[in-house]
Formats: structure tokens, sequence, C-alpha cells
């Protein structure tokens, strides 16, 4: 009897079917959805703990990212792989204005987002940014007109490698980079348009 017919699922092939599970999925996963493909319910964050140790100090690593697991590329190694990497589409300063906006505001309307900017955003940002898959609509806030709200994606926290949202630059680490000053040095320039 094999151990998927047997009364008790073992440990090491709960972990091997999450590893290969991981390996095999085009996007992160909660433990919740790992848990789904388990023959019967486990405690899904041991299997994962056990398997980000067995991977520590290889060429690939299991990671969390705000909630979410995959496997990922150890960071050192990324210079020796860009060759692999497609090009990313870059983003308008509008666009990543916008981003950064809803990143730090969220849950935040598109009228919110205006105020801040100080400009008009256009449709094509936020439908860029939805192509992403950084950001998505949450629902609708209780004001007249019941506008749409926006909020992060778990694959903008994956893409920018945060655990959560609280790993975020706080507004004190931004100013002491310097960004601000080389953001009010470039002032004079006019804004550009979405």
């Amino acid at each position: 009897m094999t151990d998927a017919e047997g009364p008790s699922l073992s440990t090491d092939t709960a972990q091997r079917i999450v590893e290969a599970l991981l390996f095999a999925t085009p996007v992160p996963l909660t433990e919740a959805e790992i848990l789904a493909y388990l023959p019967e319910p486990l405690p899904v964050l041991p299997l994962l703990r056990a398997l980000q140790t067995d991977y520590a100090g290889r060429g690939v690593q299991i990671e969390e990212h705000g909630g979410r697991w995959a496997v990922r590329t150890a960071p050192d190694l990324g210079r020796y792989l860009q060759r692999l990497q497609i090009k990313p589409k870059t983003l308008s300063q509008a666009a990543l204005e916008t981003l950064a906006i809803i990143a730090y505001r969220q849950p935040v309307t598109r009228a919110e987002i205006e105020q801040i900017r100080g400009v008009t955003v256009s449709r094509g940002t936020l439908d860029l940014l939805v192509d992403t898959g950084w950001v998505r609509p949450r629902g609708r806030k209780a004001v007249p007109g019941r506008p749409v709200t926006w909020v992060t994606t778990p694959a903008f926290l994956d893409h920018f490698d945060l655990q959560s949202l609280d790993d975020l630059p706080r507004l004190e680490e931004l100013t002491g980079a310097g960004l601000f000053d080389a953001l009010a040095a470039g002032s004079d320039e006019p804004d550009e348009k979405d």
C-alpha cells in the first residue's frame, strides 16, 4: 500500500507534494491553496518551513511574500541569470506615482489619487497597473457616488520582495536617502501628462 492509499499521509510524502506543487505552479500560493492539494488535512506551515531549511543556501529557495509561497532564485545568483529575464515593461512617472500612492494610502479612490498628485489620473494608468497585476479594485467607498477603491495585490509584494506592506520604506527613510531632494531639484520641469 502506498502512502497516498494508507490511513495517514507521511510527513515526507506531504513535503514532497508541497515541493512539487511549488515548482509546478506559475503563481505563489497561500497555505490554504496548498492544503487543498494534500489528500488529507495537515499543518502546511511546518512543511513549508522544513522546505525552506532544506533549500537554504541552494540555487533556489522557498520564499513567503504577503502570505503566499513560491520557489525563487537565490538573490545572490540573479546577476548570473540576467540573460534569462524578460525585459520588464517600464512604467511612466505617472504610473509610478499612482502605484506609490495606492501602496501607501490603500484603499484609495481615483479622486484621492488625483488630489495627492495634483493631476488627473488617466484610465490607461490604472489599466496598466491592473495589467501588471500589482493593483486591483477592492470595493466601493461608502460616500456619495460610491467610488471604487484601489489596493495593491500579493503580486505587488512578491515583485518588490516585500513580506507585507509594513516593509515599505517609511517617509523618514526616503527623506534620509535624499529622494525628496532629487524630486525637488527636478520640480522646475513641467509634470508629465498621463
